[in-house]
């Protein structure tokens, strides 16, 4: 009897399969739902990118001024504070921004217009000053020829550089007069209207918890906007008059100039430090008596900028809201390639934007992985 029954629990009980065949017998990693979700959000990530990019007209000007009235909004409160009606602190704030960019603009202005007057003297001094090029230039022709390359007639000193692509580059970066009239009113309508706006996309939402939530990421976007604007412009101002003193003390031409180009510049992460560099270098090179001489002031900005990149901006930005290296960097990249120079100003701002975003909408329980 006992082997009755073990010879039925044997035959019910399922036969153990083979390595192989659980393999066989366990679903895929990605299934196909996964596959087509992933290629909807691909697609629609693409297609809202080239809307961006063809009607970069109407969204460039639009974006521009959400963010920065986003980060000028705290100082409309503020006048409200002081029974200011919100339409006329929105004129006022607007107006002495452009009061401050026209400031700007005028001191960065006089020394481009005396240099481009003076673009033939300029030439000249250059070749004179990298004359001790010419042997390497010479011996880089002769290479090129050794290896079937098409050798260089005519001059072999140092190829100074043409300026014919300013003007055009100019002309493609700078705004229309549509789109500049399309920013400000932008602005000045957000500015004044965007209680309303807040209490109106808050009470959109049915649940408390969703209000709550919503009221949250708008104090917060507003909050870290608006206090990246006011610590990134006191960074900027230290690092003009930081500049304008080493060009002062390098025998510069306009240092205050100089200076408010670099505290300008500043506002673009990684490029702009790059560009002044560049800037110096070549102010330098070409008002020196020698080439070490003109290369002092760009290398005592690097030294200063370097510091104020890597230490002081990140122990005071880092305080309020941690930006990962990567992160600005790419999003740079990104924007530039965008919306070009305003691309690259926005690139910072729409970063901590979608840090915000994450923080609320996906916050992190466990912020330790297994094995740390």
């Amino acid at each position: 009897m006992p082997d009755v029954r073990r010879e039925v629990r044997d035959r019910i009980r399922p036969a153990k399969s083979s390595p192989d065949e659980q393999d066989e017998q366990q679903p895929p990693a990605i299934g196909q739902a996964e596959i087509v979700s992933f290629s909807l959000v691909a697609l629609l990530i693409i297609s809202v990118v080239a809307v961006l990019y063809v009607a970069r007209a109407f969204f460039l000007p639009t974006v521009t001024a959400l963010v920065i009235g986003t980060m000028l909004s705290p100082a409309a409160k503020f006048f409200e504070r002081y029974g200011i009606p919100r339409s006329v602190s929105a004129v006022l704030i607007v107006s002495a921004t452009c009061a401050a960019l026209a400031f700007m603009v005028a001191l960065i202005s006089a020394p481009v217009m005396e240099w481009t007057t003076r673009l033939p003297e300029l030439q000249s001094s250059l070749k004179e000053k990298f004359h001790i090029f010419d042997r390497p230039i010479a011996l880089w022709h002769q290479v090129q020829g050794l290896f079937g390359g098409t050798p260089t007639t005519g001059e072999t000193g140092f190829p100074v550089p043409k300026i014919e692509w300013v003007q055009p580059t100019l002309e493609f970066l700078s705004p229309t007069f549509t789109e500049i009239l399309l920013f400000f009113a932008v602005l000045v309508l957000f500015i004044a209207s965007w209680p309303d706006l807040r209490r109106a996309l808050v009470l959109n939402f049915n649940g408390h918890d969703s209000r709550l939530r919503t009221l949250r990421i708008l104090n917060a976007i507003e909050s870290n906007l608006g206090g990246y604007l006011l610590t990134v412009t006191l960074i900027n101002m230290g690092l003009g008059i930081a500049t304008g003193l080493i060009c002062a003390a390098a025998g510069m031409p306009n240092p205050a100039g100089l200076g408010a180009l670099a505290a300008t510049l500043n506002y673009i992460p990684i490029i702009g430090p790059i560009v002044m560099f560049v800037v110096l270098a070549a102010v330098g090179i070409v008002t020196a008596s020698t080439l070490s001489g003109g290369l002092v002031a760009a290398t005592c900005f690097a030294i200063v900028a370097f510091i104020e990149g890597h230490f002081i901006t990140p122990m005071i930005i880092g305080r309020r809201l941690a930006l990962n290296a990567l992160a600005v960097f790419i999003t740079l990249a990104f924007w530039t390639w965008l919306w070009g120079p305003m691309g690259a100003f926005l690139a910072s701002p729409i970063l901590i934007v979608g840090l915000v975003l994450k923080e609320h909408l996906m916050p992190v329980k466990d912020t330790q992985l297994p094995g740390d």
